[in-house]
């Protein structure tokens, strides 16, 4: 805290003033922002009584229709106005907590005397709209604030670098409106404010991190020109939150080109989406598409193909370690993961063009109009050099010309004249009319146009279907390639993977390790529906994609600027122990940034678990003390540890407390235990929302959460073995202020690798 107690009363009285402006601002800004709305109202009240409606003449019909467009505008301006007011009074409403949190003072080198600036989460301009109060802490200067310490800086702005020095840098804890913390450093951020952001206890939602980013997570927040950044950040290292403040400095800085829409996150679970939703919000923005890369997939697959989710294959691969075709899905999952594997397929895809390529009978009422021989057999007499997507659009053209000769044969069938009685009576009275302005015999021509508007409908249908390509049998050619395909490059093992794939096949399903190969190969089948309007992907724990993921991932996205965040050392699935995207240097355009510091755990936690961490990455732990770990022997029934050990920390204050557990089948067993005693929720994959408590979650869906305490009901040797060790690394990081783990044998081997000085052995 400041020695200068005249300085914090000269600051105090500074937020006062600034809090006053605010007020005034928020006031005004309500009373416009009242009469726009009842303008609005008034306007669409009286909507229809300024427009000159005249449908006499064609000229009074476009002054009609521009009368009306006039209006229309008119409306959406003023509706367009007031949703900006009222983004701007969400924006006063949060200053008015805290309106800043930081203070440099900059003197540029052709200047005499040094400005004042203060950093918050939003910019605020005097009165007179002339001078900054409070600079956004994505502005160009504010990057003064992150990235030096006191004496020579520097920021980049669009006339070029300007050079100064830095003489003051302080930082605030600002609560309603009254200084509570006000500090002097020469680092980034003092570690005063860090212990008082990290001190907490958890939250049901993720933070904002801006009154604390670090230099490190600046560079990944600022970073604009690389078209693939990698971040490979520690437990708790902040890698998340840098990237939610990456897409609100991203849209704050093009934010005349850049919409929501521009912008998709893939999370890791819908949980995870939850917890994360209300960064982006707190900071004044729109939040951007979030999904799971499951869900991405699922769209790309279809409804007609069922996929098993990643935790599905997870759940299998952690609870039947013993069953006998374990090592066989294994093995499957790692060849399919692989570039190999792509190859492979690219390799199949490429003799399509010679043949192979499966159709569909083309059917009206239960009769074959064109059957799918005479289909393959037009896609084959093409030029081998078209694309199969260019082929399978001239086949389309092709299919329609033919429908219509169809369409004019069934114009007088029987089964017309039955559908006409079936017609509305509008239908009837259109016809008459029609047949009314045609000469001859209107009974004749009345007739004729209600059998070509029956016939018309029933194809209708059909011709959608065949624009929507469902005339090509994507499932039966892929399955070709694992039945009837034959090449030189087929791995030894080709002939159990290809029979359990076939097998899938035939249920309409796909393998988690199947489902990105099936996407891949329909989207080069049938044309690449590519997301040109995505300009920024951020994919979180990104450890956890494949090789092959990654690539398709590459080719869907093929113009859009990507940011990879994940740590090696949770890289739970299997796959990923030996090819990993943030590994994936070499690239053009790719910068990779490492975070070593882990700000969510406390010290004792952090050097405990980083004594078995599976990669070789350094973890610097962030000096907040704590307890150090608990190892706990049963020496009662496991109820009365589990029990007796969250009544200990509830007594404490912590308000969210998780027993994490290896498996599905271990979080219900756990449920059913504790549940008839205490308040318990079990979170699977199907829980779409974070809340405070005590909560029974599987490790892999607690990946990027964090909990005041962590309960591992299980840390025995013969629970967890050697190919657990990103799983109990990643749950055991999970905690930030307490971890206790219970066995009732041997501790697993992760436990005895920690030097016994990290943590403390107790009977339950």
């Amino acid at each position: 805290m400041s020695s200068k107690h005249g300085d914090w009363v000269v600051e105090q009285q500074r937020v006062e003033k600034v809090m006053e402006e605010i007020y005034k601002k928020e006031e005004k800004l309500l009373s416009k922002t009242s009469e726009l709305k009842d303008s609005v109202i008034d306007l669409r009240k009286t909507f229809w009584d300024d427009v000159t409606v005249n449908l006499d003449e064609p000229d009074d019909v476009i002054e009609t229709e521009a009368s009306i467009k006039q209006q229309a505008e008119l409306l959406a301006q003023k509706e367009k106005i007031h949703g900006s007011m009222a983004k701007e009074l969400q924006t006063l409403k949060q200053l008015k907590n805290s309106p800043y949190f930081g203070r440099i003072d900059f003197k540029e080198d052709d200047e005499k005397t040094a400005e004042q600036l203060y950093i918050g989460i939003s910019s605020l301009m005097d009165r007179e709209e002339k001078d900054f109060l409070i600079y956004d802490w994505r502005a160009p200067i504010s990057s003064l604030y992150y990235d030096y310490t006191l004496g020579k800086a520097a920021y980049q702005t669009l006339d070029g670098m300007v050079m100064g020095n830095i003489s003051l840098k302080r930082q605030f804890i600002i609560r309603n409106g009254e200084i509570k913390g006000m500090f002097d450093t020469g680092l980034t951020i003092g570690d005063q404010l860090l212990q008082e952001a990290l001190g907490n206890n958890a939250s049901s939602t993720m933070k904002s991190i801006v009154a604390t980013i670090q230099k490190e997570q600046n560079k990944i927040i600022r970073n604009e020109k690389s078209k693939l950044l990698l971040v490979q950040g520690v437990a708790g290292s902040g890698k998340t939150s840098a990237a939610l403040q990456r897409i609100a400095y991203l849209m704050y800085r093009y934010r005349s080109e850049l919409t929501p829409e521009n912008v998709v996150l893939f999370s890791p679970n819908p949980l995870f989406t939850s917890y994360i939703n209300n960064v982006l919000p707190e900071l004044g923005e729109t939040n951007v598409k979030q999904l799971t890369f499951f869900d991405y997939l699922q769209d790309k697959v279809g409804e007609a193909m069922s996929i098993e989710s990643p935790f599905a294959q997870m759940e299998y691969l952690l609870t039947y370690q013993e069953d006998a075709n374990r090592h066989f899905r294994l093995n499957n999952i790692k060849y399919k993961s692989t570039i190999a594997y792509k190859h492979l397929l690219d390799a199949y895809i490429a003799d399509l063009h010679a043949e192979g390529v499966q159709f569909k009978n083309i059917s009206f009422r239960k009769r074959i109009l064109i059957p799918k021989e005479k289909v393959k057999e037009y896609f084959y007499t093409m030029d081998p050099n078209i694309s199969l997507p260019n082929r399978i659009e001239l086949t389309v053209k092709w299919l329609l010309k033919e429908l219509y000769q169809f369409q004019k044969e069934e114009l007088n069938k029987d089964w017309v004249e039955e559908k006409i009685g079936l017609l509305d009576k509008a239908a009837y009275v259109k016809a008459y009319y029609e047949a009314q302005e045609q000469d001859g015999d209107s009974a004749v021509d009345e007739e004729l146009i209600l059998r070509k508007v029956v016939v018309a409908k029933m194809f209708d249908s059909l011709k959608r279907q065949i624009k929507q390509l469902a005339f090509v049998n994507v499932l039966a050619t892929y399955k070709r390639f694992y039945t009837c395909w034959e090449s030189d490059e087929l791995p030894e093992d080709w002939t159990s993977f290809s029979s359990q794939t076939a097998s899938n096949l035939s249920k309409n399903f796909l393998t988690w390790e199947d489902a990105a190969p099936y996407a891949y190969f329909k989207s080069q089948l049938l044309g690449d529906e590519t997301d040109r309007a995505v300009r920024h992907l951020f994919v979180d724990e990104a450890q956890d994609l494949s090789e092959f993921q990654f690539a398709y991932i590459k080719h869907m996205f093929p113009y859009t600027r990507m940011t990879l965040l994940g740590d090696i050392n949770q890289a739970i699935n299997v796959h990923t122990s030996r090819d990993n995207p943030l590994q994936a240097m070499g690239e053009d355009n790719t910068e990779r940034i490492t975070l070593t510091k882990s700000y969510r755990s406390t010290k004792q936690i952090v050097e405990f678990t980083t004594c078995f961490a599976p990669g070789k990455e350094v973890i610097e732990p962030f000096e907040r003390q704590g307890n150090k770990p608990k190892l706990l022997y049963l020496n009662k029934t496991e109820k009365e540890v589990l029990l007796t050990s969250v009544n200990e920390l509830l007594k404490i204050g912590y308000e969210t407390i998780a027993f994490i557990c290896k498996t599905k089948n271990e979080c219900v067993a756990i449920y059913n235990l504790l549940s008839p005693s205490i308040s318990v929720t079990r979170v699977d994959e199907e829980t779409y929302s974070f809340k405070k408590g005590i909560l029974i979650i599987p490790v892999y869906l607690a990946k990027g959460i964090e909990f005041d305490a962590v309960i591992i009901p299980d840390a025995s040797t013969n629970h967890y073995t050697e190919s657990d060790r990103t799983v109990f690394y990643t749950a055991c990081t999970r905690a930030m202020h307490e971890l206790v783990m219970v066995t009732a044998a041997e501790p697993c081997l992760f436990i005895h690798e920690a030097k016994t000085d990290t943590y403390v052995v107790a009977n339950g």
